[in-house]
């Protein structure tokens, strides 16, 4: 053992390592008993028995270092410096807590320490932890991100696609799992097929190892071991430190999967009787030292269930603050050069990327295949040449993982394009969509936001068949958190990009498979575009057609054929799916006093139905029929020809449904 891997085992450090563990268990045994009285409420995680892993861990740490936790995270954040007054005023759900009382138990956010958070999905906040320290190696630091979780989440997904992107990227990440036995209720047996875990990290080929977890000195020991591994090879370290929790699951468990004789058994070698009794036995500290340190922990308890007793509860006024971060004010309009040029969707999208990336160093994009082969729809191709392999990353076929890395660089300050080939794709990253994406700038009291940009290919129209052809923007748009955008002219290809970048939050931009052959003049200055608000395309008096993405050209064809009948259509193209414009949809439907809205997916809980929803909240007076709608049949997209068409708004059936609106 090198010096720097040695504990320090001098009397100040051997009573700080053992009054780190006091401190955490006698505030949890608190919030047991304020939870009994109904003043802790929701699910309560105690890490009773665990105490040496984060007290062990933590400290040999630098404050730039970060570290993500799991829903068992008190200890991780009291030993991190969280203040105790704030944790236990998080745990009340006051205003005053450390994630604004918006988190409680199991989301304790802290950014003035770096600790990103408990993560209520098991295995949710390991892509997370590799898009943090992604984001340290992209920006040159010698930071290290901690990564906590329990056994149970090494049988997510996300297990094996973070350790495979982090190894794969030299990415400097300690993970540390707490094997306590037990994921929820079941046994490890019962559900590893594997049950060394260090050996599902070692098949990665990165450094792991075993650590006893109730011996605070050797989890140290091998926490220093690690980190220094880690600042000197920039790559990633596991450990797996075996320990046991002393209670049940959560405090709403009635714990019938394990005998009260193995807990008792535990508790005889729990990590603060074993270390507290080595130190009497040796005559390293005496009761009174223990005392001390009882009375210490007792007092700043008290103090804290004070500081949360007085808090406040935020404003039910304020219900809706910190869902998105503060609003940028729209781009400023280009100045127009008066000289156009003709080029395609496709080509929009690649100069809006390059051009993002040549203009801020933090941006990135990253995807499966977006650079060697040139993505899947050659948007592009040439770029990993033109701005080399740092800046146009291929990702392992893992969408929850380098999703979730996308989050985590972005969290820490980084620009990401992530792009998930298709929107069908998606929905393996949907965890880290909805529940990190999407929550995380709320659940931490605005402490952190996700200023991510996700750009996915949708749509049908190829014969791609039932399992590529999915327009689900009705999907995304229906997650506060989110932008939701749908660009369907050059301008918006090129221009909505920046834009994205430039916002707080995470923005999803739906690219319609349709479009990217389309063929438009811009001009040549053509710059920023606002991501918020609709757009008329095409004035009319008799019926508004309201439609976005690649329904729109339909649209514009089928009012070409209306008009030819004397019938004069108004299109409304909504642009951005999330927020939707109300005010432009309503002044619309005000002057023509009829709408149809055409919406690529599936007519049943569709985006078409939200919207007609709204008019007939806002607009029902203004109305002379009841809104029409034309979506897609509700079967799955067929893969032969004239069924696909079938299935799909096609001209034909926009103009028989704006025909069916004016009763004709």
């Amino acid at each position: 053992m090198s010096v720097i891997d040695k504990p320090r085992l001098d009397h100040a450090h051997m009573l700080s390592l053992l009054e780190s563990m006091i401190r955490i268990r006698r505030f949890e045994d608190k919030c047991a008993e304020l939870y009994t009285q109904q003043k802790i409420r929701g699910f309560l995680h105690l890490y009773d028995g665990e105490e040496a892993i984060a007290s062990g861990v933590i400290p040999v740490l630098t404050p730039a270092d970060r570290i993500v936790a799991t829903y068992r995270e008190h200890g991780h954040a009291l030993v991190r410096g969280v203040p105790m007054t704030a944790v236990m005023a998080e745990m009340y759900g006051k205003a005053e807590g450390c994630s604004g009382g918006r988190g409680g138990s199991m989301h304790l956010f802290d950014s003035a320490t770096n600790f990103y958070g408990g993560n209520a999905i098991v295995g949710g906040g390991l892509p997370l932890a590799g898009g943090l320290a992604l984001a340290d190696r992209m920006q040159a630091t010698d930071s290290v991100t901690a990564c906590f979780f329990g056994e149970g989440a090494v049988a997510e997904g996300e297990f094996h696609e973070t350790l495979n992107l982090c190894k794969l990227w030299s990415l400097p990440v300690l993970f540390v799992c707490e094997n306590n036995g037990y994921a929820m209720g079941s046994a490890l047996a019962r559900t590893e097929a594997e049950t060394d875990i260090h050996k599902k990290a070692a098949v990665y080929g990165m450094h792991a190892e075993v650590v006893d977890g109730m011996d605070v000195v050797a989890v140290e020991a091998a926490a220093r071991r690690g980190i220094q591994r880690i600042r000197e090879t920039g790559g990633p370290v596991f450990l797996e430190c075996r320990t046991y929790r002393f209670r049940a699951h959560s405090m709403f468990d009635a714990q019938l999967y394990r005998d009260k004789d193995e807990v008792e058994q535990w508790r005889g070698k729990g990590p603060i009787v074993r270390f507290k009794g080595w130190l009497l036995e040796n005559g390293l500290v005496d009761e009174a030292d223990v005392a001390a340190i009882e009375t210490r922990a007792d007092a700043e308890i008290a103090e804290a269930v004070a500081f949360a007793e007085a808090g406040t509860w935020e404003p039910v006024e304020d219900l809706e603050k910190h869902v998105l971060g503060e609003q940028p004010p729209p781009p400023v309009p280009a100045k127009p050069s008066g000289e156009t040029e003709e080029i395609s969707y496709r080509e929009a999208v690649k100069r809006a990327i390059r051009e993002a990336i040549e203009r801020d160093d933090r941006v990135f994009l990253m995807g499966e295949d977006v650079g060697a082969y040139g993505g899947c729809y050659a948007v592009t191709k040439g770029l990993m040449a033109e701005l080399g392999e740092d800046r146009i990353r291929d990702t392992p076929l893992s969408e929850s993982g380098f999703t979730g890395a996308g989050i985590g660089a972005a969290a820490a300050g980084m620009r990401p394009i992530v792009e998930l080939m298709t929107v069908n794709f998606s929905l393996l990253a949907l965890d880290q969509i909805l529940n990190t994406a999407a929550t995380m700038r709320h659940m931490s009291g605005n402490a952190f936001g996700v200023p991510l940009v996700i750009r996915m290919a949708t749509g049908a129209g190829k014969q791609l068949a039932a399992q590529h052809s999915h327009s689900l923007e009705g999907w995304y748009a229906h997650i506060p958190g989110l932008k939701v955008l749908a660009p369907a002219t050059i301008e918006d290809a090129r221009g909505m990009l920046w834009t994205a970048l430039e916002d707080p939050d995470p923005v999803l931009i739906f690219e319609n498979v349709m479009l990217y052959n389309q063929t438009g003049t811009i001009d040549i200055n053509a710059g920023a575009v606002p991501i918020t608000g609709a757009a008329v395309r095409r004035p009319g008096t008799d019926i508004s057609l309201i439609t976005y993405g690649g329904s729109l050209y339909k649209v514009m064809e089928a009012a070409d054929q209306l008009a030819g009948e004397g019938i004069e259509a108004e299109v409304v193209d909504l642009r951005a799916l999330r927020p939707l414009d109300d005010e432009t949809i309503m002044a619309s439907v005000a002057r023509t006093r009829r709408a149809l809205i055409v919406d690529e997916g599936w007519r049943t809980g569709s985006l078409a139905a939200e919207v007609s929803a709204r008019i007939m909240e806002q607009g029902f007076w203004n109305l002379d029929a009841p809104v029409g709608r034309v979506c897609s049949a509700e079967v799955p997209i067929p893969y032969p020809k004239h069924l696909e068409d079938a299935a799909i708004p096609h001209v034909e059936s926009i103009v028989a449904g704006a025909r069916a609106v004016m009763g004709r």
